[in-house]
């Protein structure tokens, strides 16, 4: 293989691989941290008047998991009724921004890896 054939297939591997990349993440609020995408002003309005934007960022889920929040919230924590269209609104950006794909962690790991419980020591202190 010639020094230029090299180069060519060199080439092509890296724009494949630069092809091959994901996305760009959305850009983010300095303010909040949330990832700027349709719905995330109502996040901000609603989620930021109870707590931190870190509590939001800091989670991951599906459509069904938010909207579980959401009612969980409403039912323990006094969140206001939420118009259904904003509802949906929040509940579409929070799973498309922070969807359990997206997950930085590895699972937790399964009960047949960990040592039986009896063997496990309590943290010392």
């Amino acid at each position: 293989m010639t020094s230029a054939s090299r180069l060519a297939v060199l080439l092509l591997a890296a724009a494949a691989a630069v092809g091959a990349r994901a996305a760009d993440p959305p850009a983010t609020d300095p303010a909040t941290g949330l990832a700027i995408a349709p719905g995330w002003e109502l996040v901000r309005a609603h989620c930021g008047a109870c707590h931190s934007y870190r509590l939001v960022t800091a989670q991951r889920g599906e459509a069904e998991f938010w909207r579980d929040t959401i009612r969980w919230m409403q039912r323990t924590q006094n969140l206001w009724p939420l118009p259904d269209d904003q509802e949906q609104a929040i509940v579409d950006y929070l799973a498309s921004a922070y969807a359990s794909s997206d997950w930085g962690r590895r699972p937790p790991l399964s009960t047949q890896l960990l040592p039986p419980a009896e063997s496990r020591s309590e943290p010392q202190r």
